[in-house]
């Protein structure tokens, strides 16, 4: 049996993906990058970086410059209509967790991740869609894209997304479960919301609960200047042709995101007045199914980040555990390349991984119930979150440490 770090191909040139090529790089195990799109593509809107994430980052040598381009801040406030703080939830702090939040611009962290990769001369194939594995041994894997070349590695990783082609080739039956909700969201000028004026300090970032749900807005850019706007709408499952559709029509989202206008406090009423139509965008909420495998049976195709385990934004978690599997999955390999067996050290860290996106999707499923309109929220059983939750199990693994102790688990030693 080869090594599974002779010669490793990754398909899918997001976080996961780039956070993955620098990691194996750092430890001097040699891969590719195989990407569908095009250099040219931009993607759109911004995310959440946690602490969590942020110190991978930091380890990585790419926090330092990071930083700068985006929105640190601490906690999410909640208020009500009448302007009182009902609760807060930390995605940050470097008094607690070492680190605080960054929210910034998600091209922003694709371009400076694609800087450091062209930097490592890490090799990057653009316009490559992989098609389907031709076959699979315990040496490596034989694989293809759509205009009919094949590929050879000895350890293929897919990293593509949560319509991911190369979860198929694992799992053809794992499909992403619709969630039921999107978030309409939009990018608006900070200068146009009126400022409740008994309320000079009034927080930034903030979600603002009234009858109709819940109304985020959130600075994410590195003055503060622009402030990202979102709320959750119930809404039927489409195809792709029936999400592209919704997508285009600008009007028509618009209108939805300001639907009950009324009845929000006039913060929210000022910047509804204030979105600029062609910023208006959805994010329909989807979910992948618990996998108890995130690999092949000859273990030389392995999936990673939103492929794997795709949540919804709510807790700002998604690129924050691709970027937990990449860092620890380069633990295993690294060990592996020392002696340790390949398949029972695979298999012990995706147990790993499952109880820990477990936690995540629990969390995440809680902070959803929390954006839906009113009488929804009452009509469920809510649990304790918020100010009265410890993050510390979130926000402060030890990826290191965890990860070798797994190993050492499953082997004796």
């Amino acid at each position: 049996m080869s090594s599974p770090t002779k010669d490793i191909a990754i398909i899918g040139c997001g976080v996961a993906g780039m956070t993955l090529a620098l990691t194996l790089h750092a430890r001097g195990i040699p891969c590719k990058i195989y990407e569908v799109r095009s250099t040219i593509y931009r993607t759109t809107g911004a995310l959440i970086l946690s602490p969590n994430a942020l110190r991978i980052l930091d380890k990585l040598g790419v926090y330092e410059d990071l930083e700068p381009k985006g929105f640190s801040f601490q906690k999410m406030i909640f208020k009500n209509n009448a302007h009182e703080t009902t609760d807060e939830y930390y995605l940050g702090s470097k008094e607690l967790f070492g680190y605080d939040c960054l929210r910034l611009y998600r091209r922003g962290l694709l371009d400076h991740l694609r800087f450091e990769i062209n930097d490592a001369g890490i090799p990057v194939f653009y316009g490559a869609k992989f098609s389907h594995v031709v076959s699979e041994t315990e040496d490596g894997v034989e694989f293809a894209f759509e205009d009919s070349t094949t590929k050879h590695c000895s350890l293929l990783i897919g990293t593509d997304g949560i319509h991911s082609t190369v979860r198929r080739c694992i799992n053809p039956s794992a499909r992403p479960v619709y969630a039921g909700m999107i978030s309409i969201n939009c990018a608006f000028p900070r200068s146009a919301l009126r400022m409740p004026p008994e309320h000079p300090d009034y927080p930034l970032p903030v979600a603002v609960q009234s009858k109709p749900g819940t109304f985020i807005m959130a600075p994410q850019d590195g003055e503060g200047s622009t402030i990202f706007a979102g709320t959750v709408a119930l809404y039927p499952e489409q195809d792709h042709a029936g999400w592209d559709e919704l997508a285009r029509d600008k009007a028509k989202l618009l209108s939805m995101f300001c639907k009950d206008k009324d009845a929000w406090p006039d913060i929210v009423q000022s910047a509804m007045e204030a979105v600029p139509e062609e910023t208006v965008a959805i994010w329909p909420f989807y979910n992948v199914p618990r996998l108890s495998k995130w690999s092949s049976e000859q273990g030389r195709v392995v999936i990673l980040g939103d492929a794997a385990h795709a949540v919804p934004p709510t807790a700002g978690q998604g690129a924050s555990q691709a970027l937990e599997d990449a860092y620890s999955f380069t633990i295993v390999l690294a060990e592996v390349a020392k002696g340790r067996e390949w398949n029972k050290s695979l298999d012990a860290w995706e147990k790993m991984r499952n109880a820990r996106v477990d936690g995540v999707k629990k969390l995440t499923q809680l902070l959803n119930k929390t954006t839906l309109p009113k009488e929804e929220r009452e009509k469920l059983e809510m649990e304790t979150w918020g100010s009265g939750v410890d993050q510390t199990w979130l926000y402060c693994r030890d990826l290191e440490n965890d990860t070798e102790q797994c190993l050492k688990d499953a082997f004796g030693n």
